[in-house]
């Protein structure tokens, strides 16, 4: 007999066995640091909360960027540390086993041309739920300008529903479906899972500049999407790959100057 777990938002089935793998390999990424893990670069600990920050050596190792992605993560682990406080002082029988549990990791996924530094935000988060929830974000940092940029420099146009965005949303959801069909994913490569992909830079997705087999190019984008975002929550989170060449079309000067290669291969393995 085919066992089959629902999911609670979509409705849609995917097989117990499968499920299972996938969850025990989302909560063994996601769940936070052990003991013999780095020390958090900021931390909050209470009868109410565990939280905390980790920066990974080569974040650390640009004085502008540590301190732009430790300023954001100590006010994320804050506030969740006062809700967390309000949450025990309203309702303490939800304390009983322990505090909620919070982790936000920066590291370093690409530096392009020793300017372009992408950087991977993975959060944790355990608030005593049905289950621990995870998700996923990207900054893209200029070391010559200092700051937090997006990738509009790279286009010669990115206007919402513009010719750029349309090209990069339909790559995008072709690559979707590529690594939908390695999950055997079954029908949640329809449409209705990608209705929030959108050709508009706030809505397409979480952006990173993919590494090249090209030193200091990018070999293209790779866009990242948290559990729930493009598939239920057992299918874990998504990564897609659109090659510098199905853009190329649209490129600036700029991005002409920084895209080019291939994708390496220990990359693509690696599902980043």
């Amino acid at each position: 007999m085919s066992i089959e777990l629902r999911d609670h938002q979509a409705g849609r089935t995917v097989s117990a066995l499968r499920a299972i793998a996938i969850l025990s390999a989302m909560i063994a990424l996601a769940s936070p640091a052990s003991a013999a893990d780095p020390k958090p670069d900021a931390i909050i600990k209470t009868q109410s909360v565990s939280a905390r920050v980790l920066l990974d050596d080569r974040v650390k190792s640009d004085p502008a960027l540590s301190a732009d992605c430790l300023a954001e993560g100590k006010k994320w682990i804050e506030k969740n540390a006062a809700e967390a406080a309000a949450s025990r002082k309203s309702d303490p029988q939800f304390f009983k086993d322990g505090g909620w549990e919070f982790e936000r990791k920066y590291s370093v996924r690409s530096i392009v041309g020793d300017r372009y530094v992408s950087v991977l935000r993975d959060d944790y988060m355990d608030t005593h739920a049905a289950h621990p929830n995870s998700d996923v974000n990207t900054i893209l940092w200029d070391k010559t300008a200092a700051k937090r940029i997006s990738i509009r420099p790279f286009f010669s146009e990115t206007s919402d529903n513009g010719a750029t965005m349309k090209a990069m949303q339909k790559a995008v959801i072709a690559s979707l479906k590529v690594e939908k069909k390695k999950r055997d994913a079954g029908d949640t490569a329809t449409s209705e899972w990608f209705k929030d992909v959108q050709p508009s830079l706030l809505k397409i997705g979480a952006v990173t500049l993919a590494p090249s087999t090209e030193a200091g190019k990018s070999s293209g984008l790779t866009f990242h999407y948290p559990p729930y975002a493009v598939g239920p929550y057992a299918e874990g989170q998504y990564v897609a790959f659109v090659p510098w060449e199905a853009l190329k079309p649209y490129l600036s000067p700029e991005g002409a100057r920084i895209f080019g290669g291939a994708r390496p291969k220990g990359d693509e393995d690696s599902g980043q």
